[in-house]
């Protein structure tokens, strides 16, 4: 792999961990805003839902940026 490769594979790298941080800033903010008109409109508590449903598209984001996957199956590919 030479250097042109390197660099253009790093980018690929920072873009997908901004990606990732883009998406949990997000989700941060859409899910405080969810619990708030949950906590003042609503008797029931509703907002466990759309936490639970976008935290597990979230970790799943986490993993394929962060965990070994990409990784193995960049290995494999350039093998």
């Amino acid at each position: 792999m030479d250097e042109a490769e390197k660099d253009v594979l790093a980018r690929r790298i920072v873009d997908a961990q901004i990606g990732f941080f883009v998406h949990a800033s997000i989700y941060v903010l859409v899910n405080a805003v969810l619990a708030g008109i949950n906590a003042a409109l609503s008797p029931v508590w509703w907002v466990q839902w759309p936490l639970l449903g976008w935290g597990a598209g979230l970790l799943l984001h986490a993993a394929l940026v962060f965990g070994r996957v990409p990784r193995a199956a960049e290995d494999w590919k350039n093998r």
